[in-house]
């Protein structure tokens, strides 16, 4: 079984991002509720979503009303964009074992499973919104953090 893994930041840039889709679409967030509430460092956070506000996923605005809302509607951003922006479509191209011209022509042990599952796994993220995942969490009472779902305020 061939796990797909995030860095550390795409995973906090996809937890967090669900969790703003999760809050009422008109209001500025403050990452220190996001951080605090999903148990993710301040700083790190601040960083990743920099990412997010770099290619006009995000908007942000400072001062004591300040934070970060979507800069277009949810359900027109999905897990892939969210991924991408922060992580690269590398994980979409390369090889699983990180070998450089792996190719259909030169294939690692890997290559033809791997190739189905990330095709696989680029069509579920391209596929799911941030509203879907929001949508997931709020109904079916699923966890974005260490802790449970109704600590979570939505």
């Amino acid at each position: 079984m061939v796990v797909v893994v995030l860095s550390k930041a795409g995973v906090y840039g996809l937890r967090a991002a669900t969790y703003l889709a999760m809050q009422p679409s008109d209001e500025y967030v403050p990452i220190s509720n996001i951080a605090d509430d999903l148990r993710i460092s301040f700083h790190f956070l601040t960083k990743v979503l920099q990412s997010l506000t770099q290619v006009n996923m995000l908007k942000s605005f400072r001062g004591p009303k300040g934070g970060v809302t979507f800069a277009r509607p949810v359900a027109e951003i999905s897990v892939y964009d969210v991924v991408v922006a922060i992580d690269t479509d590398s994980m979409f191209r390369e090889c699983i074992l990180a070998l450089p011209g792996c190719s259909d022509q030169s294939p690692c042990p890997l290559h033809a499973d791997w190739q189905q599952i990330r095709k696989r796994v680029r069509t579920l993220f391209k596929e799911t919104s941030l509203a879907d995942m929001a949508a997931q969490v709020k109904t079916k009472k699923l966890r974005l953090s260490d802790i449970g779902p109704s600590m979570l305020k939505s």
